[in-house]
């Protein structure tokens, strides 16, 4: 029989061939009738399918074997390889190793987009009702439909895929909060100074002075240019960042020569940690993690409220404009691909309009005053 009940299975299975093809799976279907009605239906829809492939000449593709290939020819190559397999991965799960990459249409995607809305974060936040935090709008846009996109674009452009119900990814893609531009204080940054750890400092310095992302803060030894004056990392987006190697910068840099092989900044251990391989004592580069780690206690120490890491590149950038008035001059301290991303810092500016305006209308009252003198 084609339709079979695997043992410890609640549905029942197909198996069968048509011109030497052969097709198999669940049919999702928990009695033998409706398993048929099924089966019956697959048949048919398999036999369309084979006389489109002779037309064509074109064998579908499941989307388990599309993410497959999209991650062998581009996905592990990426800088975020690692969370990017992760997100694939999390995508295969859900419409299964069965599921053609040409029947996936927009209300799959807007199903798989509800489904992902409703799913914690994978850290353990809790909500004041003891829930899990749900994952938020910019998630779901990067880890399902910016990986989608890239899948089904590949596919189409790249391996020549016949994708009649391609989504319309622009109608599915969730509405995402501004980011926050957030200077600090002078009290706030007085006290942050005083709680960083000593073995921190060099770090966190160079974190306020070069302006750059967390990871991009954690260089090499090999990305200084000591003759050329700049170091270059990768950032971004696979992009490059380039940081002029200051008088202020070499200042923090050189004492750290010759305190790792390998990274530039380091932290002294503790503990001793056997699973790790740490030994007290001892100094280890510092990683996006111990760096967190170390800032959230810092907060906490310094008793400074609503302020994140990433805050600080905000700063540099407020300050920065603030003091050159060049929106230009700030694109190219803070890498960014677009001067328009770097507008949100535009309100200096409005500042500093409002008070010249404010200043040519005082001058102008003053100019307009009649001297007591003259009657």
């Amino acid at each position: 029989m084609s339709v079979y009940r695997p043992k410890g299975n609640p549905y029942y299975h197909y198996d069968f061939q048509i011109n030497g093809n052969r097709f198999h799976g669940s049919t999702k279907a928990g009695s033998r009738r409706e398993a048929m009605v099924i089966e019956r239906e697959l048949k048919e829809k398999a036999r369309e399918e084979i006389k489109r492939r002779a037309k064509s000449g074109q064998v579908p593709m499941t989307f388990n074997e599309a993410a497959g290939r999209y991650w062998k020819e581009h996905g592990k190559f990426l800088k975020s390889a690692r969370k990017h397999f992760a997100s694939i991965q999390r995508l295969v799960d859900y419409f299964g190793t069965e599921k053609r990459l040409d029947e996936i249409d927009d209300a799959a995607i807007a199903g798989l987009v509800a489904y992902r809305r409703q799913q914690p974060r994978w850290e353990k936040v809790k909500l004041k009702s003891g829930d899990n935090r749900p994952v938020t709008n910019g998630t779901v846009n990067r880890e399902v439909l910016c990986v989608l996109k890239a899948i089904f674009r590949r596919a189409s452009i790249l391996w020549l895929c016949h994708l009649p119900l391609a989504p319309h990814w622009k109608e599915h893609w969730l509405k995402e909060p501004k980011e926050r531009v957030r200077e600090i204080r002078e009290h706030e940054r007085t006290a942050l100074d005083a709680a960083m750890r000593p073995d921190y400092v060099p770090w966190y310095e160079f974190l306020n002075i070069s302006a750059r992302r967390l990871a991009e803060t954690l260089i090499r030894c090999n990305d200084i240019d000591w003759d050329a004056g700049v170091i270059t990392t990768s950032g971004k987006g696979d992009s490059v960042v380039r940081t002029p190697l200051t008088p202020a910068i070499r200042a923090l840099i050189e004492p750290q020569k010759g305190r790792h092989p390998v990274y530039v900044f380091t932290y002294v251990a503790q503990r001793n940690l056997p699973k790790k391989h740490i030994v007290k004592g001892h100094r280890y580069p510092i990683t996006v993690s111990n760096a967190q780690t170390t800032w959230r206690r810092c907060r906490a120490k310094a008793g400074v409220k609503n302020i994140r890491l990433h805050d600080h590149r905000h700063d540099r950038a407020t300050k920065l404009l603030r003091e050159t008035h060049n929106l230009k001059l700030v694109q190219l301290a803070l890498n960014h691909a677009n001067i328009s991303t770097t507008t949100k810092y535009a309100h200096v500016m409005d500042e500093d309009l409002a008070a010249a305006l404010e200043k040519s209308a005082e001058s102008r009252n003053s100019s307009r005053r009649v001297p007591a003198d003259v009657f």
